[in-house]
């Protein structure tokens, strides 16, 4: 089988781009930059606008935003189609949405706990579905999922069991996608991010909660959106075609096994 190659024009699909957390303004940023056309996905519209503002406003072009709720199949078929539409074809897939859990296991209620699959779960498998559709003809393309290194360790201060069980699925999405994809010459990976300077958590990080969350990380600080953008770009370029069926972790050391 040769080496699939990209179109020169090619789309990278980002969700969680109009979201409070900032990793899906990094990742759309680099991308930009890396020469990517860019669909902005998110159910918040007025983040998506503001992201989409700030990014023109930096000179980049090629952008569109696609107010979406990932959850939903009819609503995700309406996104593709715009998409499909007004950019070059989708070559890349950068599932960033999600929503963490403070609440235990033994806690939860069932409607909380399906709001969590749903978002986490169900809506990368529908966005991965619907751009494996896209990208089976071509012969190449490149998703990332995005799960969590509470996916090993069962949960943290905020983020507890639930949220836990919902990424070891993405994981598990992950490993058989990149089976199933793999011969289309398409790659699926998976990011575990550990804690990232956002506001994923319930809240815009202080100084004293960066501190009391580094505890226990090697090198001592919180990650940056900036580092987890970085590490999507290497899995979406030409020369990360051979990682595929990975779980990358980008934790500072945190969680080693």
């Amino acid at each position: 089988m040769t080496i699939p190659t990209f179109p020169s024009e090619r789309t990278a699909v980002v969700t969680g781009a109009g979201g409070p957390a900032g990793i899906g303004r990094a990742t759309a940023r680099t991308l930009l930059e890396q020469g990517w056309h860019v669909a902005l996905v998110d159910v918040n519209a007025d983040g998506l606008a503001t992201v989409e503002a700030e990014l023109r406003e930096a000179g980049h072009s090629g952008l569109l935003s696609v107010a979406t709720d990932i959850t939903d199949e009819e609503s995700v078929a309406a996104a593709f189609a715009r998409i499909d539409a007004e950019l070059p074809p989708v070559a890349g897939l950068v599932n960033l949405a999600g929503i963490a859990c403070p609440v235990p296991l033994h806690e939860c209620d069932v409607p909380q706990f399906e709001r969590v699959m749903a978002v986490n779960v169900t809506g990368s498998f529908l966005m991965l579905r619907a751009a494996a559709e896209r990208m089976i003809p071509a012969g190449v393309g490149r998703i990332v999922n995005t799960a969590s290194i509470t996916a090993f360790d069962g949960g943290g201060t905020f983020s507890k069991g639930v949220y836990a069980t919902a990424k070891a699925a993405v994981i598990g999405m992950c490993h058989g996608g990149a089976r199933e994809l793999g011969p289309y010459g398409i790659t699926v990976n998976v990011l575990a991010p550990g804690p990232v300077d956002t506001e994923i958590m319930g809240g815009k990080l202080t100084d004293e909660r960066k501190e009391s969350m580094s505890a226990g990380i090697p090198l001592g600080r919180v990650g940056q959106p900036s580092e987890i953008a970085a590490t999507i770009a290497f899995l979406l370029s030409e020369g990360g075609g051979y990682v595929n069926g990975a779980t990358i972790q980008v934790d500072g050391g945190k969680h080693m096994h």
